[in-house]
């Protein structure tokens, strides 16, 4: 499992903390992330923005993503948790990791998607926002919900104050989700290895019954 990260590390140290089995952490910047997961005896990748154009309009963002897949795939990563990773990915890596990369959003999506959220559920003067966990796809904060916990908003409350609960939040239910996802994902890989054995098996005696008639003929 690879973990994707931009910043502090935060979300990757809940995860390590929860013993979610991470055997990659890549980042797309020098970060503190990267140098918490080498301390942990976890392998690092930096795919480095500033050798894709950076942060501006020149940004290739389709090279870029074409590297992190290359990298993910050289690794044999199978599930890839985005834990504050700054960059919006191009197609590709969704083709090579189709249902398999997950994310997590400030809010109760479909509600206040972007990334305002926090911001917007403010401004919306709701009673309830929260954390979501979803399958990360081309369009963003759109994929298919794995799981939701709610935050209420407080009188008073600013987008930091209400932030920082929602991370408290996150912490929790990001970790738990993503120990879901690697059971059911264990769970198909050992169905697909057993209905594998089953063909194997089903081949061989075709091959056998196939040499008895040869047998018979002759």
């Amino acid at each position: 499992m690879a973990v994707l990260v931009s910043g502090t590390g935060s979300i990757l140290e809940a995860m390590l903390a929860e013993s979610v089995p991470v055997t990659l952490v890549l980042a797309d910047r020098q970060c503190r992330a990267l140098a918490l997961a080498a301390s942990s005896g976890i392998e690092t990748e930096l795919v480095d923005r500033g050798g894709f154009g950076g942060f501006g309009a020149g940004f290739d963002r389709w090279a870029f993503t074409r590297r992190v897949t290359d990298v993910l795939v050289a690794h044999g990563v199978d599930l890839v948790a985005m834990a504050g990773f700054g960059t919006v990915f191009a197609r590709p890596v969704f083709e090579a990791f189709a249902g398999r990369i997950l994310n997590t959003h400030p809010a109760l999506l479909p509600a206040f998607p972007g990334w305002h959220a926090v911001e917007d559920a403010l401004a919306a003067e709701v009673a309830v926002t929260g954390c979501t966990v979803h399958l990360a796809t081309v369009e963003t904060d759109a994929g298919p919900v794995l799981a939701q916990a709610e935050v209420p908003v407080l009188a008073g409350d600013t987008v930091q104050t209400l932030h920082e609960r929602i991370k408290e939040v996150e912490r929790r239910l990001y970790p738990a989700t993503v120990k879901k996802m690697i059971d059911d994902l264990g769970v198909v890989g050992a169905t697909d290895r057993a209905l594998g054995a089953t063909d194997r098996a089903l081949g061989a005696t075709d091959r056998a019954v196939g040499a008895t008639d040869r047998e018979v003929r002759r």
